[in-house]
């Protein structure tokens, strides 16, 4: 369900996402090495035509991060990025965060102002456009900044550059303050859009799964969610009015209507 409403967007994830956190070695490899293709505007086609193999066989390799080291090679080759220089650029990496503690969150979401700011960096505007939008001065928005870099969430650089120090998949805690803030006050918000105009859309599906379909689409899900922090790093780049907000939330739990639950016997006849 995507909303793109003024004034910012923020990343939810309604299920525990310890995708990053768990990511092997080689997943993150393949990760970087993604990224630099994308940065290169190099897609799947080219990686294909390099290799002789089909696009399908590609996209799959690419998907579940089975790659010969040969094959590894070659495209690295083709992004004009060496095996070392791809590792060194995956190793820093480790120094980001994927997610901040109960305390820090909990700091964030007790200042309005911090918060806001917060969310502004994650959607990597400088501090003379957040200045510039918000009703913020300038002296201000770099205490809030430098708040934000005592929790290692930043660092701000000379002449007042930001440097963001989380991963491309960061994402507020599970349940934590900020998302308890956001279900309690933002959700009925975000549903009151009509949902079709240009760049919504919602769709609401019901259906009924075994335990193996449900992990299934909760691994897609979180796969939906990566593409979304490659496009908003890609997109990074471009003016501030080429941008627009997005909130992306995904969500699935076994639930049905309270007036539902309440019709249901105690002792099924199935």
């Amino acid at each position: 369900m995507v909303d793109t409403g003024y004034p910012f967007g923020i990343k939810c994830h309604y299920f525990d996402d310890g995708l990053s956190e768990s990511m092997s070695e080689t997943t993150a490899m393949v990760g970087g090495l993604k990224r630099i293709l994308k940065a290169r505007r190099i897609n799947y086609s080219n990686v294909s035509d390099a290799l002789g193999l089909s696009e399908a066989t590609v996209k799959r390799m690419f998907s579940k991060s089975d790659f010969s080291l040969r094959r590894f090679e070659q495209v690295c080759e083709l992004a004009d990025v060496s095996v070392a220089e791809l590792a060194r650029e995956v190793d820093s990496e480790k120094n980001y965060i994927s997610q901040l503690s109960e305390d820090q969150e909990r700091r964030i979401v007790g200042n309005t102002k911090l918060f806001l700011v917060a969310v502004c960096v994650l959607n990597h505007l400088s501090l003379e456009e957040i200045v510039a939008v918000y009703d913020l001065s300038k002296s201000e928005c770099i205490q809030l900044l430098l708040e934000l870099d005592r929790i290692r969430f930043l660092q701000l650089l000379p002449n007042n550059r930001i440097k963001l120090l989380v991963t491309r998949t960061f994402a507020w805690r599970a349940n934590g303050p900020i998302l308890q803030y956001v279900k309690a006050s933002g959700v009925a918000d975000y549903f009151r859009s009509r949902f079709d105009g240009a760049g919504e859309h919602v769709t609401v599906i019901n259906a009924m799964l075994s335990a193996a379909s449900s992990e299934q689409i909760i691994n897609r899900l979180k796969r939906v969610g990566l593409e979304l922090a490659d496009m908003h790093d890609d997109d990074k780049h471009l003016k501030l009015g080429e941008r627009r907000p997005a909130s992306l939330l995904l969500a699935i739990r076994s639930w049905e209507l309270e007036s539902f639950r309440k019709l249901r016997r105690q002792s099924p006849r199935v």
